[in-house]
């Protein structure tokens, strides 16, 4: 299956005016999910760099980062760790406090789901401030292991987040960007 050029996966990309509140544009990615081939290609494409790496685990972070996480890992024969916001997760637990564009929120994830120094790739669908990604990175390093990149599908330059992770080491892949947020 040939595979879409980043213009034909941004325009699969749907822009919600003032959502979650006014002055907001939203991008939704469910437009792009709903499509087999957009979805395929999103999944090749942030797997290429990884096939030959040896990752051990993609961390994906709640909630569309559980969808494309759960593919990334299929595709790259690794495991899968789910980030969750507080309270979901039945056994023990690490947890971070971070900060969102719209507040504060805590996420967490089992306390055995990475070893120290394990290969992880982290997913989500898309970058703004930066704040859930931190967390999540702060996270896995506290139990030790190695991310290796962040991967998106959508960056929002504008907003910082892809500068901070740099900031921390993490190279950051995404796939398309918007200007402004």
């Amino acid at each position: 299956m040939e595979l879409l050029t980043p213009e034909e996966l941004r325009a699969a990309i749907r822009t919600i005016a003032d959502y979650p509140k006014p002055g907001v544009k939203f991008r939704d990615i469910t437009t792009l999910l709903r499509d087999g081939r957009a979805f395929h290609s999103v999944v090749e494409l942030l797997a290429r760099p990884w096939l030959a790496a040896g990752v051990n685990r993609i961390a994906g972070i709640e909630a569309r980062g559980f969808i494309l996480g759960g593919a990334l890992a299929e595709r790259l024969g690794a495991g899968f760790v789910p980030i969750r916001k507080k309270g979901k997760l039945p056994h023990a637990t690490v947890r971070v406090a971070y900060s969102l564009e719209y507040g504060l929120d805590e996420m967490e994830m089992h306390r055995d789901a990475v070893g120290a120094g394990e290969d992880i790739i982290l997913v989500d669908d898309l970058i703004a401030t930066g704040g859930t990604a931190l967390g999540a990175v702060q996270l896995l390093r506290s139990l030790g292991a190695r991310v290796l990149a962040g991967c998106f599908i959508v960056d929002l330059p504008d907003l910082g987040g892809a500068a901070k992770l740099a900031a921390l080491g993490v190279p950051m892949t995404a796939l398309v960007s918007f200007p402004g947020h």
